[in-house]
């Protein structure tokens, strides 16, 4: 068994490097020592070459992620690979935008499939990210979201519950929504983030269009429109839920975002002074 770990210097890929430990893995990347690039098919059959697993995280910022993707896991699937775990979102069901035909084309060509569909990261508020950026440099996270709550999860887990499942001996063929424990809206964050760095942090409600705007500075403008569009949802109630995937598959609950803040901000440069 040898597993090919695709964005592997990203949030999660790099996690998951470290639950893999003792297992044959392919660590590829954009900018790793074996590079891999949706974008680039002459990187396919290096990192195809002896895996029979891999874990699949879409190139970041895609609105359209199937056109470069399918070709590789067409490819991986008549090379022999046989198990996927691919990284969706908890708002994007199969057949929907984006990822979401991606998802739909899973069964078909692998024997043995599973999408992982997370919340919003945690890392958001603290690693690169729009959140963590505004948060660094005046204290604010803007969003559309209202009063909407969101299952906050950490990138940890979501690579535990990949871990267990590229080494276990079955794959669900089905996808798994992850959350963390509880839901908080993104005034809850703010507070909680004030309370454990020290330093005051506010939530400052904008319009879509606004967020929208601001996005297409930083992302393809499709993509910064999917993504308040996502915000409104929220503000709606769609992530309004927790699940208890984390702890079935890996046997332990998911962290709650207070411990993940203690744990992760001194490394982050959030705290006050």
């Amino acid at each position: 068994m040898s597993i090919l770990v695709t964005g592997a210097t990203g949030t999660t890929g790099s996690r998951l490097l470290r639950h893999l430990t003792g297992h044959p893995v392919t660590a590829a990347s954009r900018h790793g020592t074996v590079r891999f690039d949706w974008y680039d098919p002459s990187t396919f059959d290096a990192v195809l070459d002896g895996a029979d697993r891999a874990y699949l995280v879409p190139p970041i910022g895609d609105p359209a992620p199937a056109a470069v993707m399918l070709p590789f896991l067409r490819l991986a699937g008549e090379r022999g690979m046989r198990r996927a775990v691919l990284l969706s979102s908890s708002a994007i069901p199969a057949g929907g935008p984006g990822i979401g035909a991606v998802h739909q084309a899973l069964p078909g060509i692998f024997e043995e499939w599973a999408v992982l569909r997370p919340s919003w990261f945690m890392q958001n508020f603290t690693g690169e990210h729009a959140h963590a950026d505004s948060i660094r440099a005046d204290g604010t996270i803007l969003s559309a979201t209202g009063s909407g709550r969101v299952g906050f999860v950490d990138a940890d887990d979501i690579a535990a519950v990949a871990a267990a499942i590229l080494t276990g001996e079955g794959a669900p063929n089905t996808d798994l929504v992850l959350t963390g424990p509880q839901t908080l809206s993104y005034r809850d964050v703010a507070t909680i983030l004030t309370e454990e760095t020290g330093r005051l942090v506010e939530h400052r409600e904008v319009t879509a269009e606004q967020l929208r705007a601001r996005l297409s500075t930083i992302v393809p403008p499709e993509f910064a429109t999917m993504l308040a569009e996502m915000d409104l949802a929220i503000s709606r109630g769609s992530e309004d839920r927790v699940t208890d995937t984390v702890r079935l598959i890996t046997g332990r609950p998911p962290r709650e975002f207070r411990t993940f803040v203690r744990l992760d901000q001194p490394e982050r440069g959030l705290a006050a002074g």
